[in-house]
């Protein structure tokens, strides 16, 4: 722990004993090139560095006069002090700590007994929509009405990041199922509303399009033949679990109407892939090129938007 004459504190921490000494070293070397003018206002420092051998350093300067006297900038005591018995007490804490976890109540049993409810963000989507009695979480429909409401002329609406405190704050309101009222004055900045609806999707443990359809996704895409393209593509969302379909109906409805103010908020088809491409549909595990992977995130996001209706209208259609 390094606290300053001006009141500021740092905290370097180790269980390695000669990586602390290296720091101590480093610290004291730079200490010690400094100009004397400088070296004044490092007077009253006390550096300390512990761990479980109990390591304690400490640099005193001389506190009366105006420049630190030469004798005293080589005074530094180490104090090291070594004991058996931190190992002892290390093992005893580790053990009691084995014990209270293996006691410790199941996540299942604490929400059974209601003192942790369930989340809404980061929760699988087929769960919260079945602790809701839904196919679609409620979440979801509040943030696009509100969206659609006072957003669609907003400039760059989605592609522009709302406070991130504030989008923390509707997020903790809404896992504590509190009441929602996105109509209330702390969520006036429709950014931090869609900046949380991203960030609900983004938490998902599985996206919105799921791992298992990744893949068949990438393939579709890569089809030459616009017509065929659309077609794979349609035959894909249709085998899609439920929630997933009907979530994903709903919101790409939603951007829809977003790309059709393109004039006035600048939010393009291509504007919205690149927004949603990422965040929608990812691989279970990054491999091959990462960069190839978005692109292809990217352009199926595009293509379903703009073929929304032949994508998500019925066989008539």
């Amino acid at each position: 722990q390094i606290t300053t004459v001006s009141g500021n504190e740092f905290l370097l921490q180790s269980d390695i004993d000669f990586l602390i000494l290296d720091w101590f070293h480093a610290i004291k070397n730079a200490i010690d090139r400094l100009p004397k003018e400088r070296s004044c206002t490092s007077r009253n420092l006390e550096f300390k560095l512990r761990r479980s051998s109990s390591i304690e350093l400490l640099n005193s300067l001389d506190t009366e006069s105006k420049e630190p006297k030469p004798e005293h900038r080589k005074s530094l005591i180490f104090r090291l002090n070594y004991s058996a018995s931190d190992t002892n007490d290390r093992n005893r804490v580790k053990s009691r700590l084995k014990k209270f976890i293996s006691r410790r109540p199941s996540l299942k049993t604490l929400q059974e007994k209601g003192l942790i409810k369930d989340q809404i963000f980061g929760s699988h989507l087929h769960l919260v929509c079945e602790h809701e009695k839904s196919t679609v979480p409620q979440f979801v429909r509040l943030c696009i009405k509100a969206v659609e409401k006072r957003g669609l002329d907003v400039d760059g609406i989605y592609r522009v990041s709302g406070n991130l405190a504030t989008i923390q704050k509707l997020r903790f309101v809404v896992n504590q199922e509190e009441k929602l009222n996105l109509d209330d004055s702390q969520w006036e900045d429709i950014h931090v509303v869609t900046g949380a609806l991203k960030m609900f999707f983004r938490e998902l443990p599985e996206p919105l399009f799921p791992y298992c359809f990744f893949e068949q996704f990438v393939e579709a895409i890569k089809i030459q033949d616009n017509a065929t393209r659309i077609k794979s593509i349609r035959s894909l969302v249709k085998k899609l679990p439920r929630p997933n379909y009907d979530t994903m109906k709903i919101l790409f409805e939603h951007l829809k109407k977003i790309a059709a103010k393109e004039s006035v908020n600048l939010m393009s088809t291509q504007s919205l892939g690149i927004v949603f491409g990422p965040t929608l549909l990812r691989p279970e595990k990054e491999t091959g090129n990462m960069a190839v992977h978005m692109l292809y995130q990217n352009q199926i996001v595009e293509l379903m938007l703009s073929e929304y209706s032949k994508i998500f209208g019925s066989e008539e259609d």
